[in-house]
């Protein structure tokens, strides 16, 4: 089955030799997306809630890459580093997916790669064939 990719410019896709997302088939899996600037840097360090939109748009463009729309996302993970500032991120997240609706968990984790990262996200689509 043929397999495609789409990359986002992340500076760990080739050091650690990963796609932002894969599609094989129907499906398609979009990694752990940081809130990462096109140079490299972090986006909006010391804000949930825009590094939670930054994250959403980078999994909008590579799922759009590979023949998908966010209305293909059918479960997201948000990954917080705070949760008891579950609010800021889950707004960002439901301006965009309030009518979709996909299945989706918040859970805190005890730290990212970088120390400025406050969200990471995970997506999966299953399309329509």
């Amino acid at each position: 089955m043929n397999r495609l990719h789409a990359l986002s410019g992340s500076p760990y896709e080739d050091s650690i030799g990963f796609s932002r997302a894969i599609r094989v088939g129907n499906v398609i899996s979009v990694s752990g997306t940081a809130p990462i600037n096109p140079d490299g840097s972090t986006a909006h360090p010391g804000d949930l809630y825009l590094q939670t939109k930054t994250c959403l748009f980078i999994i909008e463009k590579a799922i759009s890459e590979i023949g998908a729309t966010l209305k293909d996302i059918n479960r997201t993970r948000i990954f917080l580093k705070d949760v008891t500032q579950w609010e800021l991120a889950a707004n960002a997240h439901g301006e965009l997916f309030s009518d979709i609706k996909p299945a989706s968990t918040f859970v805190e984790v005890s730290r990212f790669i970088r120390e400025d990262w406050l969200v990471e996200i995970e997506a999966d689509c299953i399309l329509n064939t």
